[in-house]
């Protein structure tokens, strides 16, 4: 089958973002979506915005391809969730040997939803950058939740999705050299200047790689990647 339409997760951030690249370099129609689940983190809505923006204005080559964005309202998930992205405890590694940043359910809902919203604007693909390579431990990012839940969507939805994760098997500093592959130095500066990681929700501290509190665990996995990048950079 070929695919020529796709629906990016698009939280604002530097993985999606770069997906979000991937996807407008690779489909003739790239739609965006993103969840409100009163994150700590809140202001990636705003800065997810700003990006959309500047991609639009940077990139006339790819401006005709982005389509509509979604933002769904999930409240309900930072209700359940006893975890530090949704309430103001510190970071730490829990019992279960995950860390309690580990929202449960998080991805699973994401993707459900997304589906539905495809299926809704008839998207075939689905992308997000979950990455099993850089990953803190979070089980709804492995490659074997993904092929299954591609399977259970489109059975369940009788159509045939496919989940693309252009992340999967590449690290951090990787990702930043698939962005510069992809948009050349623009768009690794658009994602230093305008994306947001930060946990803590931090735009008031700027670093080389970007803005953020510097040391939550995004922060430090953001920085550590670029070093690597910087290092070595795309040849």
């Amino acid at each position: 089958m070929h695919h020529t339409t796709a629906l990016v997760l698009f939280s604002g951030g530097q993985d999606s973002t770069t997906c979000l690249a991937h996807a407008l370099q690779a489909y003739e129609r790239v739609e965006t979506i993103a969840f409100d689940y009163r994150q700590r983190h809140h202001v990636e809505l705003e800065a997810r915005l700003k990006v959309l923006d500047e991609i639009r204005r940077q990139f006339p080559q790819w401006a005709p391809r982005l389509g509509q964005d979604h933002v769904l309202d999930l409240a309900v998930l930072g209700a359940v969730s006893e975890t530090s992205l949704t309430r103001d405890m510190s970071f730490k590694m829990e019992a279960s040997g995950l860390p309690n940043t580990f929202v449960p359910g998080r991805n699973l809902l994401f993707m459900t939803l997304a589906a539905a919203v495809a299926y809704r604007r008839d998207l075939q693909v689905i992308v997000t950058g979950v990455c099993e390579t850089d990953f803190s431990g979070y089980p709804d990012c492995r490659d074997d939740t993904m092929k299954a839940m591609q399977l259970a969507l489109s059975l369940g939805m009788d159509k045939r999705f496919l989940i693309e994760t252009p992340l999967m098997w590449i690290d951090k500093a990787e990702t930043w050299r698939l962005a510069e592959r992809l948009g050349g130095q623009a768009l690794v500066d658009l994602i230093v200047e305008h994306t947001h990681t930060c946990y803590l929700g931090d735009r008031a501290h700027r670093h080389a790689w970007g803005y953020g509190c510097g040391n939550c665990p995004a922060c430090e996995l953001r920085a550590r990647g670029w070093e690597r990048y910087r290092a070595a950079p795309s040849a």
